[in-house]
């Protein structure tokens, strides 16, 4: 599957489209539109292209990564997917939203499809796997596609950093054994895409991440 990124500007977060080019069929990661200039760069790439939004994922529940779910759910009528363990975090998007000073309508979301470490999300002739990564976050996890190489890894693994861990839930040692236990364990080729900033390797975060070495 192929990925399309598009940074947007509440905290800089990277949202991505997983695509399958042969289906058209596409899953939305991290909706972090926080504004109409943002939402029509995401539909109108999706529109161009002829993809059909099949699902929309959250690596984790926190404001900057769901902030345009519910702006995704209802124009593309796709069901949003998260871990259990963050539903207190989408139950409370809108006291998250006030602790950072983002004004503006914003809705809690309470009706999340679960996903579970191991699961497998088709998305046309392609496949993710949900890893479980806790520490950012309770519910954080990664999506691995294998065939791919790659890896989108929320707030879990940075290049050269990983994810601040004194948010409601956070645990810093939670954290970093699940990176290393989790996502190091993969094949060194493997691309990361993080939440924020640039993507790095699984080799070049083995050899040189402060955190992890």
């Amino acid at each position: 599957m192929k990925v399309a990124k598009f940074e947007f500007s509440l905290f800089g977060i990277n949202t991505y489209v997983v695509y399958d080019p042969a289906t058209k069929k596409c899953a939305v990661i991290d909706p972090g539109m926080s504004d109409q200039e943002e939402e029509e760069a995401l539909t109108g790439f999706i529109t161009r292209n002829g993809l059909t939004v099949t699902h929309i994922i959250n690596t984790h529940l926190h404001i900057d990564h769901a902030i345009g779910d519910r702006f995704a759910s209802e124009t593309f009528g796709a069901p949003v997917l998260a871990h259990p363990d963050d539903s207190f975090l989408g139950e409370r998007l809108q006291e998250q939203a006030r602790q950072f000073g983002i004004a503006g309508r914003i809705d809690n979301m309470s009706e999340i499809r679960p996903l579970r470490d191991g699961e497998k999300i088709e998305i046309g002739n392609g496949e993710l796997t949900v890893i479980h990564v806790p520490g950012h976050s309770p519910g954080g996890v990664a999506l691995y596609d294998k065939e791919g190489g790659y890896v989108i890894s929320g707030d879990s693994l940075f290049s050269g950093s990983i994810g601040r861990t004194d948010l409601p839930g956070g645990d810093m040692r939670q954290l970093i054994g699940a990176v290393r236990s989790r996502l190091l364990t993969l094949p060194p080729d493997t691309v990361v895409y993080p939440g924020h900033g640039p993507a790095t390797t699984i080799a070049r975060e083995r050899a040189s991440n402060p955190f992890l070495i």
